[in-house]
């Protein structure tokens, strides 16, 4: 193992090679980046929230609220359908899974069972997550499946971090962290969002967008009194709408989960509006919904409340419109980049909220660099005192270029420092160092037994590989563990550790061997220096 082969040369220059390109981008400012050629690499390190200041949010998804909501949403589905089909209900009834439809004419129950079957679709996954089922003579049951309330909750959450994360990244904020803690909570960290404030109301909101018909033929006035008709609901106006409360019939002529696109527009008097674009599904419902209804006004719901109520002029077949109303250009940006991100599925509670300082960030930056630095000079100055300038000065290049690799690493693959990820890179060069204490231990075990230079080199490497990879193995599988059950700072502590494995184990041996090997081929030594 001690022979200078030239595979092992060129992957010592090869690495030695993507350590500097891919390092050299930390130098230099953002201005020096933008302007290299665009063949060079040009992201450097992603300081994290403990390093460059920022926000951290705690959110809880509110599951109940959601399934509370869904379960609403059965009573309208079976109340819409049965009065498309002319079928006539006397009662709704909710019960802890679904409603319970009870028929005014009970010979009217194959009518009713065909309609409300037609309701029962798959899931996103494939799964069929509502079942019908008939009790009695004249009662139906339309309710979730139990497979569907149990993962409920688990595809909120999922789905929640994924809104919450396009929400985010419209707003420019660089590497954001968003992960799942527990079952049904989210830690959000955004590195460099200075206004916690901006970020709880972006993420907070559902922006749940609907479009249903004002209630013409029933008063407000007395839906405020108490009033309020079975297939109606009272909902108040944004602040700028122009009336306090709508009376809006309950069902939803088309959502938002068939919104393609908004954008910031203007409407025929230069006002700042909302464009809009539904898929086909939802030009097709929202063409046949303003044809049957023109001259009628309909509703605009985002998140409970009406922000605009026009007149329904004519069919709208093309699929798109605006939404008029007295908005600024900061509100409509605001509210496009909440409906391109797309609605949360359950609305979400603030638990606990932080802001890191940008100076208690470049303390912490400073703070590193020092522990490093003391760090690595125990390092350098334990191994000189031990092996001497030879031996240790080839185990403190092979501790320079794993350093180099690792922080080459970090910026090719677009990984975030922490604070604890300096503290895993300070480990890396204690396990790093260790491989050599190994093998040059092992080699002076050799040469005190009596056996040549040559034979004790190559033995030392021989008999310490075992050991090496068993501890780098086992760090690794510690390091894995941390990166998947843990969160936030315990992964980047994770995730520089497992990239110093892999780099400790290239630089300790790889260098130990071409320069040990140099140096026997130049110097031709007739005793280990370390033996002695």
């Amino acid at each position: 193992m001690i022979h200078l082969s030239r595979w092992k040369v060129v992957l010592l220059v090869l690495s030695l090679l993507f350590g500097l390109l891919f390092s050299y981008p930390n130098l230099l400012t953002a201005d020096q980046r933008a302007a290299l050629p665009g063949w060079l690499p040009r992201s450097g390190l992603n300081l994290g929230l403990d390093l460059q200041g920022g926000s951290y949010l705690l959110l809880e998804v509110d599951v109940p609220a959601m399934r509370e909501k869904r379960l609403g949403n059965l009573g309208e589905d079976a109340r819409t359908v049965l009065a498309e089909a002319r079928v006539g209900v006397l009662s709704i009834a909710r019960d802890p899974s679904g409603v319970v439809v009870t028929l005014a004419d009970p010979s009217q129950m194959e009518l009713a069972m065909q309609s409300m079957r037609a309701l029962i679709g798959a899931s996103t996954s494939g799964v069929v997550d509502r079942s019908v089922q008939r009790q009695g003579a004249d009662r139906i049951r339309y309710a979730f499946t139990e497979q569907a309330l149990a993962s409920m909750g688990a595809d909120a959450v999922t789905q929640s971090i994924e809104v919450v994360r396009r929400r985010i990244d419209n707003l420019g904020t660089r590497e954001p962290s968003i992960t799942r803690q527990g079952a049904d909570r989210i830690v959000v960290q955004a590195p460099g969002e200075s206004d916690p404030a901006q970020l709880e109301r972006v993420i907070g909101q559902t922006a749940q967008l609907t479009f249903q018909l004002v209630d013409v033929e029933n008063s407000v006035e007395e839906a405020m009194a108490g009033a309020i008709p079975p297939d109606s609901e009272l909902i108040p106006g944004a602040p700028d709408s122009g009336q306090a409360f709508y009376l809006v019939k309950r069902r939803v002529l088309v959502s938002g989960e068939n919104l393609t696109k908004a954008e910031v527009t203007s409407d025929q008097n230069n006002q700042t509006a909302i464009g809009f674009r539904f898929d086909g599904a939802g030009a097709r419902r929202f063409g046949e919904a303003t044809a049957a209804n023109i001259g009628r006004p309909f509703a605009i719901i985002l998140d409970g409340k009406v922000i605009s109520a026009p007149r329904i002029n004519g069919a709208i077949t093309g699929g798109s419109g605006i939404i008029e109303g007295s908005f600024t250009i900061e509100q409509a940006s605001e509210m496009v980049n909440l409906l391109n991100g797309g609605a949360l599925p359950a609305p979400l509670k603030v638990e606990e909220r932080r802001t890191v300082t940008a100076e208690l960030g470049a303390d912490a930056v400073a703070a590193g660099k020092l522990s490093t630095m003391i760090g690595f000079a125990i390092i350098v100055v334990f191994m000189f005192l031990a092996y001497g300038f030879l031996f240790g000065g080839i185990s403190v290049i092979g501790l320079l270029l794993n350093g180099l690799l690792i922080i080459a690493a970090m910026s090719f693959t677009g990984a975030t420092l922490t604070l604890p990820g300096i503290a895993g890179l300070i480990l890396t060069f204690a396990v790093a160092v260790d491989a050599n204490v190994l093998i040059y231990e092992r080699m002076r075990d050799e040469a005190r037994a009596g056996r040549s230079v040559i034979a004790s080199l190559d033995a030392g490497f021989n008999k310490a590989m075992g050991t090496i990879i068993d501890a780098n193995l086992t760090t690794l599988v510690a390091a894995l563990i941390m990166f998947v059950f843990g969160a936030g700072p315990v992964r980047g502590f994770a995730w520089t550790l497992t990239i110093g494995v892999f780099t400790s184990m290239l630089s300790a041996v790889l260098v130990s061997q071409v320069g040990l090997a140099w140096w026997l081929k130049i110097a031709k030594p007739k005793k280990l220096p370390i033996a002695e």
